[in-house]
């Protein structure tokens, strides 16, 4: 059975006039519709209108004889306002959402026109002087050629809109940017050849060209989300993050990138950048490529996002940076590489580790005056006994001289002098060995925190060295010391002890501060084990105790109770210092109005 040319157009149209239906069903039965959804829509009923209208003219102008012209009457209202609706989809493709403006009211001037002068062609003929189903044997009017021109003209605008916002997006959209293209120039094509009468075809190809136009764009929106997306409202967003970013496929070329990236690394001319494979690139920016494809090649093997430093010597940045892929439906649609400028957190942070050692340094340097004021106390009275001693001595050596040849003078009184003279040196003898222990404790103290050295010391010298280093303070404010060893004496700990001694000696002078100049107070150091058999040094004292806001930040910032005339720095550098050189802790109870309990565990 032959099959003639009208026919076979019937079932083309009525295919195509079904297919229509199938693809548009997930947006006709869309709920919360968006802009561009209505937008596809408009597109959508024009076009089955236009399809309805030329099936229509085919069956009915054979059959009952009707003018075909009058099926044209409504099929150019689809044909009017279809690039004016293009158009519009295209607006709202790039801008996301729309204000319809009073100066769109011009767009629809020609399309009107068109439509009245067609519907009055008959007493005129400046639409068609002869119209006829075959575009080769119609002969236009003059205004023919102003409909066209509008037409095109709007078809081309709409085409460069979805083509420059597609392409812009390329990076995640390229799928997209090539259905949108040949969805677009299809029509175009097929209107031009024929209005051009290059080729010979009926007022039927149009609608169906553009029939397939929106089967292109129908696929575009179901396969690749095409209107899941807001094209250049995620570009304009992209683009003014602070973050640098490069998008590059599988075959390792750049296909998308924001203009942070542009200004982070001084690439003044973009256009040699998409296209361009990415290590090439990379070479010209004198980037660590080793690097960077160390973890591209990660994630080939386990998909997950890599995050690594990198700094790039001839920008003097560094980067903090992330490689993830992107996946859409399970389909791989490129590699995301997130470049976060971290130079002036990297400085910060040195800065302020710089500013941390110049604070303990000075506390340091605080507390070793304050040591040397009560050094030079504690030196005093020893050498003014000596001093004494020395005079005893002297007075008794006078005596034994004088005395040599008296008569009057026995054995006796000889070893008189001698036992006084045996005194005053055991006097000097015991002032002298407590000045070489003042003096060894102030040496432990005073060498530098870098040159501390593990050993081997027990509770009693601790206790000893305590006892010399904050005597004067002590006495200073009348306050009692208590020093009590509820375990051996002689239990020996491993490390620093110099450095143990000046963690002590902090908590100490924070207790007798604490007292705030109240005299006869009294302050516990005392020595024990704990159920863990751990060693205990604990500091107790009975003042105010610590305010709650204190306690809630104690350790883990610097934080002080002495407003101005403190760091802050004494109990935060305490902790540290038995946490990183003895492995141990340090606990407290506090109670306002009860006082403060500091208790260092050492293993």
């Amino acid at each position: 059975m032959k099959i003639n040319l009208e026919t076979m157009t019937v079932i083309i149209l009525y295919i195509l006039f079904f297919i229509l239906l199938v693809t548009f069903k997930p947006i006709l039965s869309k709920k919360n519709k968006k802009q561009l959804d209505k937008a596809f829509l408009v597109i959508f009923f024009l076009i089955l209108l236009w399809i309805i209208c030329d099936i229509a003219q085919l069956v009915f102008v054979k059959k009952f004889n009707v003018n075909p012209l009058y099926f044209d009457y409504v099929a150019y209202i689809a044909v009017c306002f279809l690039p004016l609706s293009f158009l519009f989809l295209a607006l709202i493709f790039a801008k996301t959402n729309i204000n319809f403006k009073k100066s769109y009211c011009l767009l629809f001037i020609i399309p009107i026109l068109s439509l009245l002068l067609l519907w009055t062609n008959d007493s005129h003929h400046l639409f068609y002087k002869q119209y006829s189903l075959n575009i080769s044997e119609t002969i236009y009017g003059n205004y023919i050629y102003v409909h066209y021109c509008y037409t095109y003209i709007v078809f081309a605008i709409s085409l460069f809109i979805l083509m420059k916002y597609s392409i812009k997006n390329s990076g995640v959209f390229s799928r997209q940017a090539i259905f949108v293209f040949t969805a677009a120039i299809i029509p175009i094509i097929t209107n031009v050849l024929g209005f051009a009468k290059i080729i010979s075809m009926s007022v039927y190809i149009t609608p169906m060209s553009f029939a397939f136009t929106i089967i292109f764009l129908t696929f575009a929106m179901v396969k690749f989300n095409l209107l899941k997306i807001a094209p250049i409202a995620l570009q304009i967003i992209v683009d003014r993050i602070s973050d640098s970013y490069i998008v590059i496929n599988d075959d390792c070329a750049i296909i998308d990138y924001n203009k942070t990236f542009l200004k982070t690394f001084r690439i003044k001319d973009d256009s040699i950048i998409r296209g361009r494979n990415f290590d090439e690139f990379l070479d010209e920016l004198n980037f660590d490529t080793n690097e960077i494809t160390k973890h591209l090649k990660k994630i080939d093997n386990n998909n997950d996002t890599e995050r690594f430093e990198l700094y790039i010597k001839k920008y003097n940045n560094y980067f903090s940076v992330e490689i993830a892929p992107i996946f859409v439906n399970s389909q791989s649609l490129g590699i995301l590489i997130l470049f976060k400028d971290i130079t002036q957190h990297k400085n910060d942070t040195q800065k302020l580790k710089d500013n941390q050692s110049m604070l303990i340094e000075q506390e340091r340097l605080a507390s070793l005056g304050q040591l040397i004021g009560g050094i030079a106390h504690n030196l005093k009275t020893p050498i003014m006994s000596i001093s004494g001693a020395s005079e005893g001595i002297k007075d008794l050596v006078n005596e034994f001289d004088a005395s040599i040849g008296n008569p009057i003078v026995t054995n006796d009184d000889f070893h008189d002098i001698a036992k006084d003279m045996r005194e005053w040196l055991e006097k000097i003898n015991s002032y002298t060995e407590y000045m070489s222990d003042i003096l060894t404790a102030v040496k432990g103290q005073a060498v530098a925190l870098s040159e501390q050295e593990e050993m081997d010391f027990t509770i009693d010298e601790l206790f000893k060295k305590v006892n010399i280093l904050m005597k004067h303070e002590l006495k200073q404010a009348v306050i009692y010391l208590a020093m009590q060893a509820k375990i051996d004496e002689k239990t020996i700990i491993n490390g620093d002890v110099n450095t143990l001694v000046q963690v002590v000696n902090n908590m100490i002078s924070n207790s007798i501060q604490a007292y705030n100049g109240k005299p006869d107070q009294k302050i516990e150091l005392i020595a024990w084990k704990n159920n863990n058999n751990n060693i205990v040094i604990t500091v107790k004292d009975y003042g105010p105790g610590l305010p709650t806001k204190v306690k809630e930040k104690l350790f883990k910032e610097m934080i002080t109770t002495k407003g101005k005339n403190g760091t802050g720095l004494g109990l935060y550098m305490s902790y540290s210092t038995i946490c990183a050189h003895f492995n141990g802790d340090i606990t407290f109870e506090s109670e306002e109005g009860k006082g403060t309990t500091f208790n260092i565990i050492l293993p």
